[in-house]
């Protein structure tokens, strides 16, 4: 047993250690790295960090600041408002994601086929809108919908809907969608143009020389290849939706009464530290709702994951 085990040492050669210019080589790829590992401690981690630090502790008046563990998560899950802004949200993405996406999908299966002339011309018209700051956005459709003098308050009288408040309780948050699906379809419509570009040519020549209708080829040949762009999207759009802020905030100047202290989520943090003071319920709230992106971030890698979108 002995010289056998000699035998089979002597007969396997040791793997040579790479020559040390091929390690001097790949030690500069460390600092690629370094910038943007400084630059996500800095801004993402820290930031959370010190968001959950301060969230254990509550500001008195008098006693100063002084650890109250859980009380401020309790006090925002106990408070009405918070959920019906949540509620809000969840409503606003279930209306707003699939309404943009389809107009996206249409105007992207139109540029793709060639159907519309001048098309790079009006992709480029089409991601106008994303270029547009949310702020300029926003003021720009309140004076649309202004209840008086805008333009789409006049047509609504002229077709025979006469007193049409577009910034009224119950219609606010249609327009905040509207103005929603407006900045972002452009963008949601040049990355899915891109998915469909990259659809194998002879798969869709071969639906053609089978004299399959138009909109087979786009339902049954094109919409399963760019699938997974849809479900990423449908992913980015989700987190998007959680984060819906300036555009409430914007028209709540217009119409205060039809935009709560918690119309968002985002809008509640944002007037718990601003309006009230009281930093440490908003660094609460904060977590909690970077807590439920983290999660619906690492459910889309794992969903893609299992359907082997990726590797």
């Amino acid at each position: 047993m002995t010289s056998t085990a000699a035998q089979l040492a002597v007969r396997t050669p040791k793997r040579p250690r790479p020559p040390a210019r091929y390690q001097r080589r790949d030690r500069p790829g460390i600092w690629f790295v370094v910038p943007f590992l400084v630059a996500f401690v800095l801004f993402t981690i820290a930031p959370l960090g010190y968001a959950i630090y301060s969230s254990l502790y509550t500001s008195r008046l008098i006693g100063g600041t002084v650890f109250s563990g859980a009380a401020n998560y309790t006090q925002m899950f106990s408070t009405g408002q918070f959920w019906a802004g949540v509620i809000r949200v969840i409503i606003f993405g279930a209306i707003q994601i699939p309404v943009m996406l389809a107009l996206a999908f249409f105007f992207a299966t139109v540029f793709d086929l060639g159907v519309a002339k001048f098309g790079r011309l009006f992709r480029t018209i089409f991601f106008i809108p994303f270029a547009v700051p949310a702020v300029v956005a926003t003021v720009m459709w309140a004076f649309l919908l202004e209840p008086q003098f805008g333009p789409f308050t006049h047509f609504a009288n002229a077709v025979g809907a006469h007193g049409v408040d577009f910034f009224s309780s119950g219609l606010m948050l249609p327009s905040i969608i509207v103005i929603a699906i407006w900045e972002w379809t452009g963008y949601n419509m040049v990355i899915l143009y891109t998915a469909l570009r990259s659809v194998p040519r002879d798969v869709v020549e071969a639906a053609i020389l089978d004299h399959a209708p138009l909109w087979r080829i786009i339902l049954r040949v094109k919409l399963p290849m760019v699938r997974p762009a849809i479900v990423l999207l449908i992913f980015l759009n989700s987190i998007g939706a959680l984060q819906l802020f300036v555009e409430p905030l914007i028209l709540s100047y217009y119409q205060p009464q039809a935009i709560s202290y918690a119309y968002t989520p985002t809008l509640y943090i944002y007037n718990a530290a601003i309006g009230s003071g009281e930093y440490n319920l908003a660094a609460a709230a904060a977590v909690v709702l970077g807590f439920v992106i983290v999660v619906i971030s690492v459910g889309s890698l794992v969903f893609r994951r299992r359907r082997g979108e990726l590797a």
